[in-house]
């Protein structure tokens, strides 16, 4: 039922925790499964994550995804990490159940929450952000659960 990757990152999960003074903080949750995702950027200067951690609470696929997520962004421009997409975390997992998809929609909208932080803290505009609706249900996504 769950590859390799998503056990590895579940049981194993990298960037757990918090950053202090975070540059972007960003939370996402859903009623429906309650999965709650947080996720802490480092961002420097030249618009460069250097660091980023989560803490999640939720299911084994929210986890892995989470972990995976931050995995796939650290190093990376702003710019970088706004194109990272559910189907690539997904996929960077070598899949996840249908039923389970919503999970790496939360990561991707944590990481997106987290970019809106630091964009507004930082009064940055970053492309794709005026699109962006943090409150918006995972679970609505029925085409990326595919």
């Amino acid at each position: 039922m769950y590859s390799d990757k998503v056990m590895e990152h579940f049981r194993n999960p990298r960037n757990v925790g918090e950053i202090e003074e975070a540059s972007g903080v960003g939370e996402v949750g859903n009623a429906k499964c309650g999965d709650i995702m947080k996720m802490y950027l480092k961002i420097n200067d030249d618009g460069i994550i250097e660091d980023v951690k989560f803490k999640t609470f939720g299911c084994g696929s929210a986890i892995a995804s989470s972990s995976m997520a931050t995995e796939l962004i650290k190093g990376k421009s702003v710019e970088e990490a706004m194109l990272l997409s559910n189907k690539a975390v997904a996929a960077a997992l070598d899949g996840l159940p249908p039923v389970k998809m919503h999970c790496s929609v939360l990561a991707e909208q944590a990481i997106k929450a987290a970019l809106l932080d630091f964009s507004q803290k930082h009064n940055v505009h970053i492309d794709g952000l005026e699109y962006f609706d943090p409150d918006e249900d995972a679970h609505d996504h029925p085409e990326e659960e595919e």
